[in-house]
């Protein structure tokens, strides 16, 4: 059986200060069991440290204007959808499922990307942020390459 490749949005700062993304994805699958009896799966185990979860619900008229991630984090639509602008005029759509690491600290004057939902629906989200790997800070790494 073939390993498991999971796609994601990058969204990171480059040299000039200015937010960008990319496709890019996790491949680094390994199958082990989780425990006890329970059979193997494929797991990719990504950047270890200390984090912070949070589940989130963009209404229906959240207007995400121009700011920077608060710290590197995974944002993960669990129902409805969100789209991302970055400063080089990169419009991405997201919806249940769909993954983005977000990484534009240190952008010119603060200002990161812009964000919103989509069809005028609510959006909810889990959110797990790093919160102490300054590595992963302005997205120089993303997480599968720390």
């Amino acid at each position: 059986m073939p390993k498991p490749t999971i796609p994601y949005w990058h969204v990171y700062t480059d040299a000039e200060g200015v937010s960008r993304q990319k496709k890019k994805y996790l491949t680094d699958f390994h199958q082990e069991s989780m425990g006890g009896n329970s059979g193997a799966q494929w797991n990719n185990k990504l950047t270890e440290g200390a984090t912070r979860v949070i589940f989130s619900e963009l209404p229906a008229d959240f207007n995400g204007d121009w700011h920077e991630n608060p710290a590197p984090q995974w944002i993960i639509p669990l129902s409805g959808g969100w789209w991302v602008e970055t400063m080089d005029g990169q419009r991405t759509e997201m919806r249940t499922g769909e993954l983005s690491f977000g990484a534009d600290q240190g952008t010119k004057e603060g200002k990161g990307h812009r964000s919103g939902v989509l069809n005028g629906e609510p959006c909810r989200m889990m959110i797990v942020q790093f919160t102490d790997h300054p590595a992963l800070a302005g997205g120089q790494k993303a997480p599968h390459e720390v």
